[in-house]
């Protein structure tokens, strides 16, 4: 009688089979994962927004006005500081932020000896960023290797294309706009019909200080080629939260959410923003600029209303409606 040793473990072919099945499982359960977490950063974003609606509407129920954009006049008009800065005071939170001395420009000794190296400016807010962006990280300083700035995602509506003319005192007739003072009568195109803030990506490619014409470019490829002159930076927009100007903390409405504006330097085509003289560089000099909102979401970007609700905007949205939403009274229909 002989004895056959009986067989244990996989062959081959039956591992072959199982590797398989795992792959297509893996294949299956990533997307999903990515689904669900791309959905809960959705509605921390969504959250975020609303945070800041709420301080946007304590600061006009102390102040009797919703916050400018920036002041670019006065002792801080070289460091202008941001709507975003005015608001965080009105948020529960860093009793650093509440001490902020607003009459002094934001690398003044005053605002960096409460953080040091470099001050306030260098602080992490989180409110202020989307849990998408993945490059929520503070900007250095080339020199000393110091952090210097920190990022931020969310902006002020600042107009459709001009968003300050020094020489009227005339802004751009978004949500917000430099020195203005502005109150819920303004949005005669009502408060729910107002796009107040929306998103804006870390680290944008952007050039500032160019000269750009009086008209807005009537397409995203006509943008590049209707500037001259200016710094350009492919990594430094939307990088300094304290910063009231609007190549950092603002955007305007030329075009609707995500629409890549194409600039090609060295062979490579980046997506950028641009602005001419920066709000408070001098007091002659008008600021025009095409600063697209920008998110990581797949489909829109967040956008909160002067009212304080927050919606999801489709980067399907007609350019018509996109401006309408962005003018607090032109008197625009929006249409669904």
């Amino acid at each position: 009688m002989s004895y056959r040793p009986q067989r244990s473990g996989f062959t081959l072919i039956e591992l072959l089979v199982v590797i398989a099945i795992i792959a297509v499982l893996v294949g299956l359960l990533v997307p999903a994962v990515q689904k669900v977490r791309e959905a809960a950063n959705r509605m921390s974003c969504s959250n975020n927004l609303k945070q800041l609606g709420l301080a946007m509407h304590n600061f006009e129920g102390t102040n009797g006005y919703y916050p400018p954009s920036t002041i670019s006049t006065g002792a801080a008009a070289s460091q202008p500081w941001s709507g975003q800065a005015f608001v965080l005071p009105f948020l529960e939170g860093d009793n650093i932020i509440k001490r902020i001395d607003f009459n002094a420009g934001y690398h003044d000794g005053i605002n960096k000896s409460m953080y040091p190296p470099n001050g306030v400016a260098t602080i992490k807010v989180p409110v202020l960023h989307c849990p998408s962006d993945p490059n929520n990280r503070p900007r250095m300083n080339a020199t000393s290797g110091l952090p210097e700035h920190y990022p931020l995602s969310y902006l002020f509506n600042v107009g459709r294309y001009l968003v300050y003319n020094p020489a009227g005192r005339q802004d751009g007739g978004g949500a917000f706009g430099p020195n203005q003072r502005l109150t819920p009568g303004s949005y005669t195109d009502g408060l729910s019909n107002t796009i107040a803030m929306s998103e804006g990506k870390m680290y944008t490619p952007r050039v500032h200080d160019a000269l750009l014409p009086t008209t807005a470019p009537s397409s995203p490829a006509a943008v590049f080629a209707s500037i001259s002159g200016g710094a350009w930076s492919p990594n430094s927009g939307h990088t300094e939260w304290v910063c009231g100007r609007a190549i950092h903390t603002g955007f305007t409405t030329t075009f609707t959410p995500n629409t890549r504006v194409p600039r090609m330097e060295g062979g490579v085509e980046y997506d950028f923003d641009v602005t001419s003289s920066r709000e408070g560089r001098n007091q002659t000099d008008p600021t025009y600029a095409v600063i697209t909102a920008r998110s990581y979401h797949p489909s829109g970007v967040n956008g909160l209303m002067m009212d304080g609700s927050v919606r999801l905007v489709s980067n399907s949205i007609s350019l018509a409606n996109w401006r309408a939403m962005g003018t607090r009274a032109a008197g625009e229909v929006i249409n669904d």
